[in-house]
């Protein structure tokens, strides 16, 4: 990226790194999916069935530990570079809460704070409900006294070179996992996770050409990144004619609406029945490899496979690759640039551009029902 970002981190005086959370123990599950299912009437004994999969793993998803991991690294990289702005962590579902952390942001003097959702894409979910959340929390150190707090969210992430260019380096090192002979022919599978495709038609700005278009913009932006990561596997393999294709997986909706597909599982058993020698599973939705990478794909997908006698591998996640908490650093600096009034290059791969620096107020609506979010443009 260029320097055009001299004048540092100004007005931001914070950054808040803000995920989705996960249990740490067993007696956690069944609360910590309560808070995610909130005000959606599942019962308690269908969560119980749903946390069967974080019991597998002692009742502890990985995603925490992973975010003090890109917490220091973060934090690291900031003090490697002069870059002297303190980092702080909240989550939307489980401790450290949100609220905690701007309260403690708050309590500290912050007020203008920069915000990095793990999140790389457009959608309700993974962009829309961040800011919801953070309104509430807002609201509710205002109700306490606490006003005068700023939040601004960065961009999307998903077409930052430090987030394509360590999946690229992690799909070449899965193909290598696989026998000599099955490279070549190797198929890729890009997976993200499935959505209803209502909330995907409906995600991106209310001007994306995308936004209306089957998949929306979260579909148009998972094959951006799809087609960039083939391309440079295609280079760095000389196999020009790789089959790819982006598939989903964790669905949890009902069965009659109707969610993205195809599931990771049925894509197995589809390339299978078509005579694909392996499978490269590439999970470009995800930041780190929390509880649906670890079981999704980890455990389930993987069992699939080794019943359909399909060799398959999986590759990593971008997690704290030093090339990633480079490019927080690049998209805070940038944005602290443009919030200056100064012209600044924007850092991204693929044919859709950077994304906007404050969501429309239209952007990824609500589907359930209208609520205040924060970090977006005026009305």
């Amino acid at each position: 990226m260029a320097d055009s970002t001299a004048g540092g981190p100004a007005p931001y005086d914070a950054l808040l790194l803000l995920s989705f959370g996960g249990p740490e123990a067993p007696e956690e599950v069944v609360p910590f999916l309560e808070n995610v299912t909130r005000g959606r009437g599942i019962p308690k004994e269908r969560l119980a069935e749903v946390g069967q999969h974080y019991f597998l793993f002692g009742g502890v998803s990985p995603i925490n530990a992973q975010n003090r991991e890109l917490l220091a690294a973060l934090r690291k990289d900031f003090a490697e570079h002069g870059l002297e702005l303190p980092v702080y962590w909240g989550n939307r579902n489980w401790a450290p809460y949100l609220v905690d952390t701007l309260r403690e942001m708050a309590d500290d003097g912050h007020r203008r704070i920069a915000v990095l959702a793990t999140s790389a894409y457009a959608g309700y979910s993974g962009c829309r409900q961040y800011r919801e959340n953070l309104a509430d929390a807002l609201a509710t150190l205002a109700a306490e006294g606490r006003s005068g707090l700023a939040v601004d969210k960065l961009r999307h992430f998903y077409n930052h070179p430090g987030f394509v260019e360590p999946m690229i380096e992690a799909t070449l090192a899965a193909l290598a996992e696989l026998p000599a002979p099955l490279r070549a022919g190797a198929e890729l599978a890009f997976t993200t996770h499935s959505i209803p495709t209502a909330m995907a038609e409906a995600s991106g700005a209310p001007d994306d050409p995308a936004r209306g278009t089957p998949g929306g913009a979260y579909v148009a932006q998972h094959l951006d990144v799809a087609g960039l990561i083939a391309a440079a596997v295609a280079e760095a393999t000389g196999v020009a004619d790789r089959p790819w294709q982006l598939v989903y997986q964790s669905r949890s909706g009902a069965p009659h609406v109707p969610w993205l597909e195809p599931d990771i599982c049925d894509h197995l058993a589809d390339r299978q029945q078509a005579g694909a020698a392996a499978v490269v599973m590439v999970p470009i939705g995800f930041v780190s490899d929390h509880m649906e990478v670890k079981y999704d794909l980890d455990t389930e997908a993987v069992a699939r496979a080794a019943e359909l006698d399909l060799p398959v591998a999986r590759a990593a996640t971008v997690g704290a690759d030093p090339r990633f908490t480079a490019a927080v650093r690049e998209l805070l600096l940038e944005r602290a640039a443009a919030e200056r009034g100064e012209p600044v290059p924007r850092c991204t791969l693929g044919a859709l551009g950077p994304g906007q620096d404050r969501c429309a107020v239209a952007c990824c609506p609500n589907p359930r029902a209208p609520r205040p979010a924060a970090a977006q443009a005026e009305a």
